[in-house]
């Protein structure tokens, strides 16, 4: 059977989209509806949902052989920090959770968060016209690719980059076409665009969280 993962604060699915191209069933769930989502999709909140995970040896009535999560990081971004604003930390919780399932797992977040010796991935890690810094907290290993350098400007919100800019998928941008090009998520709106990772960082850490399933599997058996 096809490993299954659960894609918890899945928003568009970004990384979930990158886990299916590694090889994985992805079933994402989130608080709020997600029409956009494109694959299977169980509105309900993400901590219940591990909790009877953890409680009953299963999710939403399906198994799962690993999970990702990517809590809402309002909480850890500078912009946030600089305009005093509080937000919940649902990293800790959600760690604590993942930890009690057994499974192997995914915290994603923004640099800066209070993550576990994460991998920092970026745009040109993976050929893609964008700097997108995110972090991983992984329960197995994982190689980072080379960094390539930033050479080019990101463009100031609100404008389309001009040749010597780079895109910058934040806030009210422009160019949602040119977007979904560059994040390689042609479904997403703007709303999804803008909260995303590029399905490129969760297809290379999905395939170590793949060999990690598959040796666990061999040893179960």
């Amino acid at each position: 059977m096809k490993p299954r993962l659960l894609d918890l604060f899945c928003c568009q699915g970004g990384a979930g989209m990158g886990y299916h191209q590694a090889g994985f069933e992805v079933v994402g769930v989130d608080i709020e509806p997600q029409p956009h989502y494109p694959f299977e999709f169980v509105q309900h909140d993400a901590i219940k949902v591990l909790e009877n995970l953890v409680r009953d040896g299963h999710a939403v009535g399906r198994d799962f052989d690993a999970v990702h999560a990517s809590p809402p990081c309002q909480a850890h971004t500078k912009a946030q920090r600089l305009q005093g604003r509080d937000h919940p930390d649902l990293i800790s919780a959600t760690r604590g959770l993942l930890l009690d399932t057994g499974l192997p797992y995914v915290i994603e977040n923004v640099p800066g968060a209070p993550l576990g010796d994460p991998v920092e991935l970026c745009g040109t890690m993976f050929g893609l016209p964008l700097y997108r810094h995110r972090w991983f907290e992984c329960s197995f290993p994982v190689t980072t690719p080379l960094h390539g350098a930033h050479w080019l400007r990101q463009v100031k919100m609100g404008r389309s980059p001009g040749a010597d800019e780079i895109l910058q998928p934040v806030g009210n941008f422009a160019g949602v076409a040119q977007a979904r090009e560059a994040m390689g998520m042609p479904w997403a709106t703007r709303d999804g665009l803008r909260e995303a990772i590029p399905p490129a960082y969760t297809e290379h850490i999905g395939g170590y969280l793949m060999a990690d399933v598959l040796a666990r599997r061999e040893v179960a058996a």
